[in-house]
């Protein structure tokens, strides 16, 4: 089942700063009134009204469209902006996504920072929606990580659900993950290697439950584990997580840790992660797995070309 995308009030909060950001860093000034585009200013007059209508250049997933809102019914609320595709939607080459009518001042000055936003998160969906074309039919989904652009986390992780991918953890606040490095700091504080990941969960489960009211899921607080051999695995299904990452581990290792887990405790979930691919994601998906997170939606997706065309009203 596809998860819906949302853009939530936090999201859009997060938005509006990136905005100002970019609007500051082109006309310096956060105010369309008081910024200078040295160009338009030039040659533009100021009375002139014109339209100009995003187009894909390619076929693709758009994302955006919901950024492109925010910016100018705040920074340019005089731009008429007519919507033809939503975020999650598909389009095709040559496609008009919408078309802003209004001042050719302010469309001129809003131009690279709407286009930005939009060929930016359009480029994550798109890439996105390919890693969950490539299993569809099979039991695994795709997620996300936190390897994103500083800042851009909820806008980004907001365009790998118009993909169609989900989202994991959005930081260190919502979710407990203990990762190899946590482990590796851990065993200075028991006596036996074996004590080492049955404590740690022991030890993140009583804290979940002491800080419960502090955290956004409460009780529900996912509780995950990283490991990297069948060995931790088996010591991991004895505990009480409700998922296990398979970091890096071969389809051979990953086959065999959906059979261990399904004869000894066929409640958690497992998660494949490592250097996944479109190549290798079919075969990963095929080992039973449920989960497969994958960096390059975010971090290697490249941008989605969308283009201004201009036509004077």
């Amino acid at each position: 089942m596809r998860q819906a995308p949302t853009f939530s009030k936090s999201t859009q909060q997060d938005c509006m700063r990136l905005i100002e950001m970019a609007i500051l860093e082109d006309i310096n000034s956060s105010d369309l009134e008081s910024g200078v585009d040295c160009t338009t200013a030039a040659i533009v007059p100021d009375s002139a009204h014109a339209k100009a209508a995003f187009v894909s250049r390619s076929g693709g997933v758009v994302c955006g469209v919901e950024v492109v809102k925010l910016a100018l019914q705040h920074w340019a609320p005089n731009i008429e902006l007519k919507v033809n595709i939503n975020d999650g939607d598909w389009v095709n080459a040559g496609q008009t996504i919408g078309v802003m009518s209004g001042l050719a001042h302010d469309i001129l000055t809003m131009e690279r920072t709407c286009l930005n936003f939009m060929c930016r998160l359009s480029g994550i969906s798109s890439l996105t929606h390919k890693f969950v074309d490539e299993i569809g039919g099979t039991s695994a989904c795709v997620l996300d990580t936190r390897k994103t652009t500083p800042g851009w986390r909820r806008l980004e992780k907001y365009a790998v659900s118009c993909g169609g991918g989900r989202n994991h953890r959005m930081g260190l606040y919502d979710a407990i993950m203990i990762k190899d490095n946590h482990l590796a700091f851990f065993r200075t504080q028991v006596r036996e290697e074996g004590d080492v990941i049955p404590v740690a969960i022991q030890s993140a489960k009583t804290w979940i439950g002491k800080h419960a009211n502090e955290l956004p899921n409460g009780k529900d607080t996912i509780l995950q584990l990283e490991v990297d051999t069948i060995e931790q695995l088996r010591v991991a299904l004895k505990t009480e997580c409700d998922i296990v990452l398979l970091d890096n581990m071969a389809n051979e290792q990953l086959r065999e840790a959906v059979e261990i887990r399904n004869q000894l405790s066929p409640e958690i979930i497992l998660e494949a992660s490592g250097g996944v691919n479109l190549d290798s994601i079919v075969e990963i998906a095929k080992t039973g797995v449920e989960r497969i997170s994958v960096g390059a939606v975010t971090h290697s997706a490249t941008n989605f070309d969308i283009g201004l065309d201009w036509e004077m009203s």
